[in-house]
């Protein structure tokens, strides 16, 4: 019997146990399943603001306290998405728990005693049953509470419970491409959001920020991301995306609602970048680590206005091209004495981030941050960052 066999046991029994499993009840089923092999687990979130890991409850076991992301070795493994060993006592594992490429938190494996914490047959055991947990926590979020709970710190705010059903993962990577997203503050967003689409190695991308401040916003951006969603999906072109969100818009409000966006679509194929820049921040293009271009073109008023215009601007991208996406609540934020974060500074930081080797998701949680550090408050705006990075070595970072 090889070393991975008796892991592929516990994943089949995982998957038995997974068809009628209550929410609450993942982290007794994950145990269930590695019992037969000595194993226990503990099932750690991350948290809606991406701070801390948090526990999943477990009846019968005591909760850990939150573990913080940025000055534990549990952190580590999150941030890296890598495997690390805990010495003890007693020894561990952290396992980086994705659903794809979307990071989701950590399994904190004790294995029997006298375990090589290093033999690679068992850290691919782990690395199996916390991919089958990942897709669980994933699955099993609409049908119970418990998931979502776990993930919160605070109550989340009506515009905010709304606006997160609608986003897609944060994370999504295919073999050389990756597109990651943040938005804050969590739990009290006004109208920014993301949204994107990969079929036919076209990458079809798109980051919206609505007029206005609380549920007003977000319904406006939600009316205009479903019109999105409705003509990308009957296969209309850019500018059939623009003429279809502004017809939404203006089909529901006759008071100059409005939503600034960048709507893009990317071939994986040709490098072939086309956009339309509805009264947005510009996309910034890094090249081979720096900040080398802020993508101007294909500007017209932003969606939900009367303008016949839909100029479609195009560049095309090099292989290891990153290309970074914004609201004016990134670069517009101020510190107390009312200097903004700027882009500069958020170029820079990128620059510093993407030098350091970090996957796309762990480059914008480290910039989202900044942001929050830079204010010293709370956010007058919407803070939303969205990076595509096509490169082959960079989607690899984004999975264990």
């Amino acid at each position: 019997m090889t070393a991975i066999e008796p892991w592929h046991r516990a994943l089949a029994d995982l998957l038995s146990l997974s068809h009628r499993l209550p929410p609450d009840q993942l982290p007794v089923a994950v145990n269930d399943a590695l019992r037969p092999l000595g194993a226990a687990v503990t099932v750690y979130l991350v948290d809606a603001e991406q701070r801390d890991l948090r526990p999943l409850p477990e009846r019968g076991r005591p909760t850990p306290d939150p573990l913080p992301i940025d000055s534990s070795l549990a952190g580590r493994a999150f941030t890296q998405v890598e495997v690390h060993a805990g010495q003890g006592p007693p020894p561990r594992l952290w396992v980086p728990v994705v659903d794809g490429t979307d990071r989701l938190g950590l399994l904190e494996v004790f294995p029997p005693a006298g375990t090589d914490l290093a033999d690679e047959g068992v850290r691919d055991g782990c690395r199996l049953v916390s991919g089958m947990v990942g897709h669980l926590v994933t699955s099993k979020g609409t049908h119970g509470d418990t998931l979502h709970r776990t993930r919160r710190s605070r109550p989340m705010g009506v515009s905010a419970e709304l606006l997160w059903q609608l986003l897609p993962p944060l994370t999504f990577a295919a073999w050389d491409t990756t597109v990651s997203a943040l938005l804050e503050p969590c739990y009290e967003v006004g109208g920014d959001a993301f949204d994107y689409a990969v079929d036919g190695g076209v990458v079809a991308l798109a980051i919206l920020d609505g007029v206005g401040h609380g549920l007003p916003a977000v319904l406006t951006t939600s009316v205009a991301l479903a019109a999105l969603r409705a003509a990308r999906r009957t296969g209309s072109d850019l500018p059939g995306l623009v003429r279809a969100v502004d017809a939404a818009i203006a089909a529901q409000w006759r008071d100059a609602r409005f939503v600034t966006a960048v709507l893009a679509e990317f071939d994986t194929d040709t490098g072939l970048l086309r956009y339309v820049n509805a009264g947005h921040p510009p996309p910034v293009l890094l090249r081979r680590g720096r900040a080398v271009q802020a993508l101007d073109g294909g500007r017209r008023l932003p969606l939900g206005l009367p303008d016949d215009r839909v100029d479609v601007a195009e560049t095309r991208l090099e292989p290891g091209d990153r290309l970074l996406l914004h609201t004016d609540g990134v670069t517009e934020a101020r510190d107390p004495a009312g200097e903004m974060f700027g882009l500069p500074r958020l170029a820079d930081l990128a620059e510093r981030h993407i030098g350091s080797g970090l996957p796309a998701p762990e480059i914008l949680r480290r910039l989202s941050h900044a942001v929050v550090g830079h204010q010293a408050g709370p956010h007058q705006d919407d803070a939303t960052l969205m990076l595509l990075e096509w490169s082959a070595a960079a989607a690899a970072r984004t999975q264990p």
